[in-house]
């Protein structure tokens, strides 16, 4: 009898129970039907695709960008006993020939490709000789003008639905905005998928802005308590990366820098290092990150302003991708913002422009935020949270608020005056009674709004709006140069029908000063006993040559920590330890628990 697919889910990955959305999506990849997925980072997209293609005849064709985020999941999945290979320029000549002998054997469960080596006709002319029992598109953002980083060669992704018409589609990505999703599905022929949005949350990831004011000084403050935990720091430039490095190692940190000018040798040697827990920092420019599948990131710093909402929420996503409390700070310079001006405009495509200028000023809209990040950051992606987080620098250090009310209806009466057909730059200058050229060409010094916002600088105009934005009272349309336009929310403020309480900006986010509530469910464990068990993790893993996350995750060993197994048993009901992996290692570590707690 074949098993279920969650008892492969227990078996082979070692968990008990599916995520949300995940089961749905499994069965319908089984059944043959195609699937757009949504999914947070860490939030298990790769189940979703992995699991089915052991359920289906076939090799499971998995499309990805990165070498490396191929090599970290096939890792992954040889260490669960699953067969799993990767087909690049990676590959040795002889490599590549044995991968494709044990393809055409059908020996693979599942084969990672780039995108390019895919779509040329000599490797769809094999895939056409051979059973295949899916196709997924991992990060498919990048199939898209609007997203933060499209890629031409996902492009030729849209002719696999008419080559392959009865094979399951499924593709993935964490971060597209609205956007972005609906440009996404007709490119690669989805019209008929299911649409899963499993929503963006990462509640376990603190974020926090401060001013930039002494920014080397300020990231070895955050780094001294953190010196056993592995860590990212984003700058934009390559001597950016540099200097950084230079600190953190003279400050006595296991630190490494990480940028395309270095030899390729050296990226990997760092890649290597960082996964192995060899080096603990890693600086690096955005070419560093993507597709790394290490688990136990416990922060990400960014040094520089990141140039989109996108680019920040997929690169602070590396951060607690187990599940576990995870951190992260933006430092917020107003140089880095002409800095990021200055490379857009060099860019010789007028639409790209005008798209890479407006996800650069929602990026500063969410520095300078006053009310809850978290309501900001889900809010760009369309998502909206009931209450505060609780779990941000603004929730644990509330900025001053005032009764904006009476300004709100002001600024909303202008939006509508000016017939929602304008940015913020213009509906200010009405606002404040500006007579600029433009102003005076559309008659709007004749509105009844212009002047009566005169008594508010043009930073206070800006931070309301801002808010009313996040708050989803005004939406900015990007397909449309950015204008301004009244949700529904706005109307029962406009008519006086509630009071609406704004925060004043500040020019310093203050210290924190107290911890952050406990969520419901988090996991209480003994951390002692968590460090003995990362210890003898690190030995074996460098014993087998592998990093240390593809023996257990962090978050298997703090269960371990919580619950103190001692039986195979007891053991292969903690969350990630699978029937291969108890029978590889379950013995120390069952061996290692019952020491400690006879010493204890």
């Amino acid at each position: 009898m074949l098993p279920t697919p969650r008892e492969t889910l227990q078996s082979i990955f070692g968990y008990s129970a599916f995520r949300p959305y995940q089961e749905e999506i499994v069965d319908r990849l089984i059944a043959g039907h195609d699937a757009f997925v949504l999914m947070p980072t860490g939030g298990g997209k790769s189940l979703c695709f992995q699991v089915p293609a052991l359920h289906r005849k076939g090799v499971g064709i998995v499309v990805s960008p990165l070498i490396s985020l191929m090599k970290d999941q096939v890792d992954a999945l040889q260490a669960n006993g699953v067969r799993a290979a990767v087909y690049n320029s990676s590959l040795k000549a002889a490599e590549a020939r044995q991968t494709l002998a044990q393809l055409h054997a059908g020996e693979l469960d599942l084969l990672y490709v780039a995108p390019e080596r895919l779509m040329s006709e000599d490797f769809l002319a094999r895939l056409r000789e051979i059973p295949i029992a899916l196709f997924a598109i991992d990060e498919a953002h990048c199939v898209s003008q609007w997203g933060h980083d499209f890629r031409p060669e996902y492009i030729q992704l849209g002719r696999l639905r008419r080559h392959f018409p009865g094979i399951p589609l499924i593709a993935l990505t964490a971060t597209a905005d609205p956007q972005t999703r609906t440009d996404i599905i007709p490119r690669l022929g989805l019209q008929d998928a299911a649409v899963f949005i499993a929503g963006f949350d990462r509640p376990n990831i603190r974020y926090s802005v401060v001013d930039k004011v002494k920014p080397a000084v300020q990231l070895l403050a955050f780094v001294k308590n953190r010196s056993n935990q592995s860590g990212i720091v984003y700058a934009l430039s390559r001597k950016r990366v540099e200097e950084v490095t230079a600190k953190l190692v003279g400050a006595g940190h296991k630190a490494a820098a990480y940028h395309a000018g270095l030899p390729d040798g050296e990226r990997q040697r760092v890649q290597e290092a960082f996964l192995r827990d060899d080096v603990q920092i890693v600086v690096a420019t955005v070419a560093f990150g993507m597709g790394i599948d290490k688990p136990n990131v416990r922060y990400v710093v960014h040094y520089d302003l990141p140039k989109n909402v996108e680019s920040y929420y997929q690169e602070t996503g590396r951060a607690g991708r187990d599940g576990l409390p995870s951190e992260a700070l933006l430092l917020f310079g107003y140089g880095d913002i002409a800095i990021s001006r200055g490379l857009i405009d060099k860019g010789g495509n007028p639409e790209q422009k005008r798209i890479e200028l407006h996800k650069l000023n929602a990026m500063v809209s969410f520095a300078e935020a006053q009310n809850c990040r978290r309501r900001v950051l889900l809010g760009y992606f369309g998502e909206h949270l009931a209450e505060d987080c609780g779990n941000c620098d603004i929730c644990l250090n509330p900025p001053e608020t005032f009764d904006a009310t009476v300004d709100a209806q002001k600024a909303l009466s202008c939006v509508y005056r000016v017939g929602q057909r304008f940015g913020i730059g213009h509906v200010l200058d009405v606002l404040r009674g500006a007579r600029t050229h433009r102003v005076l060409e559309l008659g709007h010094d004749k509105l009844s709004t212009h002047g009566i916002g005169a008594n508010l600088s043009s930073e206070a105009w800006s931070s309301l709006f801002r808010q009313l934005i996040h708050l989803g009272y005004l939406r900015q349309d990007v397909a449309s140069f950015s204008v301004l336009k009244l949700t529904e929310a706005a109307r029962p403020l406009l008519r006086g029908e509630q009071k609406l309480t704004l925060a004043k900006p500040r020019l310093k986010v203050a210290p924190e000063k107290k911890a952050a509530r406990k969520r419901p469910g988090e996991l209480d464990y003994d951390q002692e006993l968590f460090d003995i068990l990362r210890t003898l993790r690190k030995q074996l893993a460098d014993g087998a040559g592998v990093p240390p996350y593809v023996i257990f995750s962090d978050i298997t060993l703090a269960e371990m920590a919580a619950y103190h197994p001692t039986t195979p048993e007891a053991l292969l009901r903690i969350n990630g330890v699978g029937r291969l992996k108890l029978q590889h290692y379950g013995a120390p570590f069952i061996e290692e628990i019952k020491s400690y707690l006879v010493q204890s």
